[in-house]
């Protein structure tokens, strides 16, 4: 290292300064210092030196306006989710009851009207079964009707036969009768006139109960076409309420049993949402209370539902509810049912599994908060 010292203001005398030089040189010495003249009296402008200054103040001033604001926010957002005293909230899930749309009878898919997604109607067709064994048992079942229908006309005619005959029979023993009591006749005639009217009142008798028996099978074959028509249109499936296909589970030309599924559909006209409650809180929800739900899908938005169902027993808090306290062990099990009428003017909007908090008022008394009024206010 070399130090220079500077003998006088005006002395160009380098004062000190010294470099070491960390390379090697070319050819492979040692380092050395090399001496860098250095003068410590340049004037330095006023400007540099109040630079620093100002920024640091610009930067403390925004740090306090970032700081500021973020306060601001949390604090109106705390504002916000506060629930005036008569309210209370729960965590859950949508669902809507689930429908399963299956055979009645053994049997293969025909046709199918319907897939995953679709919106149907109740009475809507969704898929047909093959009806042809059906059809020719309907087809042998009305022949059977007809049958029955004349054996009623000949049981019928036979009657009105026997009729004349027993009446007949009847005229000629009151004649026996009348010619004996004169005379004119034997008693021998008059037993067998007896013996003959007996006969055709017996006859008469059993042709009216033929009649009656052909009648009876006539509503036999009658029934058995009706049943047989009930089969053809329960081989029909439809749609048993308003609601969104789920799952379409089997497909054309498959051979189901009885009761196999062949679609899972949504009912839109029973959506509900199931929230837990301490008992403090559960205490005071009374079936048919005003409620609100918000979805985390539609935060802007409450639905306007009522409660349908307050647990009468305590149970363990599904791993799925957030409570607020981990003391909050059992809880009471409350629902809330959206309106049917709305659910049917937004049935496309329906969503099963969508999480959110349900909000229930305990006290008529309290206004709703102007985020939870709704569209029904």
């Amino acid at each position: 290292m070399m130090e220079w010292e500077l003998v006088s203001p005006g002395d160009k005398t380098l004062q000190q300064a010294s470099v070491e030089n960390d390379e090697p040189d070319l050819f492979g010495e040692a380092p050395h210092a090399v001496p860098v003249p250095i003068d410590n009296h340049l004037p330095v402008p006023a400007a540099a030196r109040r630079r620093p200054r100002w920024r640091r103040i610009v930067l403390f001033v925004l740090v306090l306006l970032i700081a500021g604001g973020a306060g601001g926010f949390y604090w109106w957002k705390h504002l916000q989710s506060q629930l005036p005293p008569g309210i209370f909230s729960g965590n859950g899930r949508i669902e809507a009851d689930e429908i399963d749309i299956s055979t009645k009878f053994a049997g293969r898919i025909a046709t199918i009207e319907a897939d995953e997604g679709y919106m149907v109607k109740a009475g809507q067709v969704v898929a047909t079964m093959d009806t042809r064994d059906l059809e020719a048992s309907l087809k042998k079942s009305e022949a059977q009707v007809e049958l029955s229908n004349r054996a009623i006309d000949e049981a019928k005619a036979n009657v009105a036969q026997l009729e004349s005959q027993e009446t007949l029979a009847q005229q000629e023993f009151d004649r026996a009768v009348a010619l004996v009591a004169k005379g004119f006749q034997t008693k021998e005639v008059m037993d067998q006139r007896r013996q003959q009217l007996d006969g055709a009142k017996a006859a008469l008798q059993a042709g009216q109960f033929r009649e009656i028996q052909a009648r009876h099978a006539l509503e036999a074959a009658t029934h058995d076409v009706e049943l047989y028509r009930v089969n053809i249109a329960d081989n029909t499936l439809v749609a048993p309420r308003d609601g969104r296909i789920q799952y379409r589970i089997a497909n054309v030309g498959e051979v189901l049993p009885a009761g196999g599924k062949v679609f899972a559909m949504l009912d839109i006209g029973y959506v509900y949402m199931d929230v837990y409650l301490p008992t403090e809180e559960a205490g005071r929800v009374k079936f048919g209370a005003d409620a609100r739900i918000v979805l985390d899908a539609y935060p802007n938005i409450a639905i306007p539902a009522k409660v349908t169902f307050v647990a009468t027993q305590a149970q363990f808090t599904p791993k799925t509810v957030e409570t607020k306290t981990e003391r909050d062990k059992l809880m009471f099990r409350i629902r809330v049912r959206i309106d049917p009428e709305r659910l049917r003017a937004h049935g496309d909007a329906v969503r099963s599994g969508l999480p959110g908090v349900a909000y229930i008022r305990t006290d008529p008394a309290v206004s709703w908060p102007e985020r939870l009024r709704g569209p029904s206010t």
